[in-house]
């Protein structure tokens, strides 16, 4: 960032926007403490594990370091934040998952060589640890009317090519060595870092373009200085940085930069009509400098959130031994731009550019597993009989209520085998609407499953479901009552079994096993409309388990549940009976539904 005598630039310092404080957790205090205190450089070093970071894991951290100026300027030179910052990257590699640092320029002061000298030796605390990092210059590292044509600088003696040359992430640089990019895998996949310069000549963009081009599947972090003035607001080169370069590249998802202050966050739509996040960090207004301030971009593909956070690891270490007035307002503040949360659907966002191949259909005969005792899938509309799949005999019937009739649908969970579903249309009151049975004489009728079970099912509600129409109706049951069973425990008019959603679209498997007399309940959590969801409920011949995606939901009963009580009667899709008659019929997609007798790993169910 400039300072008092960059006026003539027109990049005057801002002043500070709102904050609000936070408190961080003890826990974090000691890591820190440890890490930056109590022992010399050397033994600190000595003492943090190797740099490697899982390359397959969908959670990992970017850490990026913005102007450190006024910690490298002239005879006022203090290392020992920008060290204590890297030795807490060295420290929680594992634990954070750290797979690269980008540092957003201003190294230094004045651009001199004693100045570089100094903090290039901090951050040799990476290189003898092998750690990815990028580095460029800021307007304060080099003469700030240059561009990077500007040729050999003390900066580029520092942090050229040459220092970069061994590095397993570094993917090259430009002719002038201004301008670089990097490589890291992390959630399976190969990243992009595109470090440049404080100012790009025309042969700097096209030296970027050619990069971005050789790499056209690789999403894109783009690191430079000058980006964001404030928020909702690029900068006059930060706009020429977006019409030349950001705007027409659908890779680059996230942009960086530092310069000015404080903290800034803007959202553009490229041309693709994808949104760019373009983030300004710059502490250096802050105590001490800014202290070195790191911030983490916690990125989580499972969640589609990166989870931003900022700290100083100098401060948090030096407080175990106590700390100053400043220094404990600089821990206790943070504003809105500096923790803060971005939702991204990776997937939708990436698709452009590199979209992920759908999973193919699999034939009817890889999903009969031994014990099949039904499957039904729905590659087409309905007309007339729905085979059972696993040559058994369980063929379904459909059944109409008030008019009401069954749709087709392509769409599918993507993990499902058949690529279709049936779209149900049920509704009350008035009850309406469509469901299927299994044929007079089916043996799924008189099965009882003594030695174990497992039901699948995958489905998807719609915006319009309303728990008031629509609730408690059945995926998958099996009619005849507990009544008439001789099984009068609880209410006996409900049905023998039945994996239903309730009023708050939570699935549940509530039946009477033979060993009980009343009804036995699993419940899985509300699952949202607009998602397609594979449910199974696997029983080992002695305990049932409900999953929701491969996953064990909380309210598993741990009493005894063997088989499931049968009088003869059908089984349903779609549809649910009380007291013998049809009460509700579902409202949704219903996709392939396969019955096992036999319990089920999770590697075997049908969406692995």
């Amino acid at each position: 960032m400039c300072t008092s005598h960059d006026h003539d630039l027109g990049e005057a310092p801002r002043a500070g926007a709102g904050r609000r404080g936070f408190l961080r957790a003890t826990a974090l205090l000691g890591a820190g403490a440890a890490a930056v205190t109590a022992m010399p450089a050397v033994i600190a070093e000595a003492a943090t594990p190797t740099w490697r970071p899982d390359p397959h894991s969908r959670r990992f951290t970017l850490a990026v370091m913005p102007d450190t100026q006024y910690l490298f300027d002239g005879p006022s030179i203090d290392k020992a934040p920008v060290e204590a910052s890297l030795r807490y990257l060295l420290e929680h590699g594992g634990q954070e998952n750290i797979v690269f640092l980008s540092h957003l320029g201003d190294l230094t002061q004045n651009g001199a060589k004693e100045e570089f000298a100094a903090i290039g030796e901090a951050f040799r605390l990476l290189d003898r640890r092998g750690v990815g990092y990028s580095v460029l210059a800021g307007n304060h590292d080099v003469k700030p009317s240059t561009t990077d044509q500007r040729g050999t600088t003390p900066y580029l003696d520092a942090f050229g090519p040459r220092r970069f040359k061994e590095q397993r992430t570094f993917g090259g640089a430009s002719p002038d060595g201004y301008n670089s990019f990097h490589l890291f895998t992390a959630a399976g996949r190969e990243w992009l870092v595109l470090a440049l310069d404080w100012r790009l000549s025309p042969q700097g963009y096209a030296w970027a373009m050619d990069v971005l081009a050789k790499h056209p599947r690789t999403p894109v972090i783009l690191t430079t200085h000058e980006l964001v003035v404030e928020d909702d607001t690029l900068s006059d080169y930060g706009q020429q940085l977006w019409d030349q370069l950001v705007e027409d590249h659908d890779q680059i998802f996230l942009a960086l930069g530092g310069h000015y202050w404080p903290a800034a966050r803007a959202t553009r739509r490229n041309a693709a009509g994808h949104d760019v996040h373009l983030h300004l960090t710059n502490y250096q207004n802050r105590y001490f400098g800014g202290a070195a301030m790191i911030r983490l971009y916690r990125f989580d593909l499972d969640r589609d959130v990166i989870d931003v956070e900022t700290l100083s690891p100098w401060i948090l270490g030096r407080a175990a031994k106590g700390i100053n007035e400043l220094e404990r307002q600089e821990m206790e503040l943070s504003g809105d731009a500096d923790r803060f949360s971005v939702e991204i659907d990776f997937e939708k966002r990436f698709s452009g550019f590199a979209p992920v191949p759908a999973r193919p259909a699999r034939p009817a005969s890889k999903l009969l597993v031994p014990g099949t005792t039904a499957y039904w899938r729905f590659d087409r509309p309905v007309d007339g009989t729905v085979r059972d799949l696993s040559g058994r005999g369980n063929d379904l019937s459909p059944v109409t209520v008030g008019g009401g009739a069954l749709g087709w649908s392509a769409d599918h969970h993507p993990d499902q085998p058949g690529h279709g579903s049936l779209e149900f249309q049920g509704f009350k009151p008035p009850l309406k609407g469509a469901y299927l049975r299994t044929v007079d004489g089916a043996p799924l009728n008189e099965a009882t499953f003594e030695d174990g079970y497992t039901i699948e099912a995958f489905y998807r509600l719609p915006a319009d479901w309303d728990p008031d129409h629509h609730a408690w109706s059945g995926l998958v049951s099996r009619t005849g009552t507990g009544g008439a069973a001789g099984k009068t425990a609880d209410d006996p008019d409900e049905p023998l079994a039945t994996l239903s959603l309730s009023n708050d679209r939570e699935p549940q498997w509530a039946m009477r096993p033979l060993d009980q007399q009343g009804i036995a309940t699993n419940w899985g959590q509300e699952t949202p409309l607009e998602t397609w969801w594979h449910l199974a409920v696997v029983n080992d011949g002695r305990h049932t388990t409900l999953y929701v995606e491969g996953c064990p939901v909380l309210r598993n009963p741990r009493a005894s549940s063997v088989g499931i009580t049968s009088v003869g009667l059908p089984w349903l899709l779609g549809g649910y009976e009380y007291g013998g008659t049809i009460d509700q019929i579902f409202h949704g997609r219903l996709g392939d539904v396969r019955i096992v007798a036999r319990a089920l790993p999770v590697t075997s169910f049908m969406n692995h």
